[in-house]
C-alpha cells in the first residue's frame, strides 16, 4: 500500500520573523512580576481579626460556664440556660431535642478538658469547637501574611464548611433519634 506524502510548507528563509518583546531602554523602570496570589484587602483582614476576637469571646464564655450539675455529673444539654437564654423551643414543642441541642454543653465540656463527655453531649459540637479553635490562629496568620492559607476560594471553602457541618449535625440527630426509638429510651 503506498504511503501518502504530505507536502511540506516552504519557509521563507531569507526573511525570518519572530515575536519578541521590545528591548527596555535604560530609562524605563523594570516591572515587578505580578503576585500569583492577590494580597488580601484591608477590610477582609479586619473581618478576620473580628472573627478571631469573637471566637476568643465564645471560648471564654464556654470556660466560664459550668457544664456539670449540682451532683458533679456532666450535663448533656441546657448549659445555655446559665446565659439567660430560653429553653429549646423545638424540644418544648415536640419533646424531642433539636439537632443542635447539647452544642453549648459540648463546647463547655471540651474547654473543661472533658473530651469524652463533650462527645456524648454533641459530637458535632465538639468537632465545631475544635474547628473554631483552629480557626483563630489561621485567621491571625492570614492577617499577618495578607493571604489565605490552605484555601483557594473563600466562598467555596465557607460553602463546603457550612454544608459539611449541617450534614454532620443532621446525621448525628437522626442517629440519636433512631437510637432512642430502637432502645425505647425517652429523650
Amino acid at each position: 500500500m503506498p504511503v501518502a506524502r504530505v507536502p511540506l510548507l516552504a519557509l521563507h528563509l531569507e526573511k525570518v520573523n519572530a515575536i519578541v518583546p521590545a528591548h527596555l531602554s535604560p530609562n524605563e523602570p523594570t516591572q515587578e512580576p505580578v503576585d500569583a496570589v492577590p494580597v488580601m484587602d484591608r477590610w477582609v483582614r479586619r473581618v478576620l481579626v473580628g472573627i478571631a476576637l469573637m471566637l476568643v469571646a465564645v471560648f471564654a464564655t464556654a470556660i466560664w460556664l459550668n457544664p456539670y450539675d449540682a451532683s458533679g455529673a456532666p450535663r448533656r444539654m441546657e448549659t445555655h440556660l446559665q446565659l439567660g437564654l430560653p429553653p429549646c423551643t423545638f424540644r418544648l414543642m415536640t419533646g424531642v431535642p433539636c439537632p443542635s441541642c447539647g452544642m453549648t454543653t459540648s463546647f463547655a465540656l471540651l474547654l473543661h478538658g472533658d473530651i469524652a463527655n463533650s462527645l456524648r453531649a454533641n459530637a458535632v459540637g465538639t468537632l465545631l469547637a475544635v474547628f473554631c479553635l483552629a480557626l483563630i490562629p489561621w485567621s491571625l496568620a492570614c492577617v499577618v501574611f495578607k493571604r489565605f492559607f490552605l484555601i483557594v476560594s473563600l466562598d467555596r471553602a465557607l460553602t463546603w464548611i457550612v454544608v459539611v457541618f449541617i450534614v454532620l449535625l443532621l446525621t448525628r440527630w437522626f442517629v440519636v433519634l433512631g437510637w432512642a426509638w430502637c432502645s425505647g429510651t425517652k429523650l
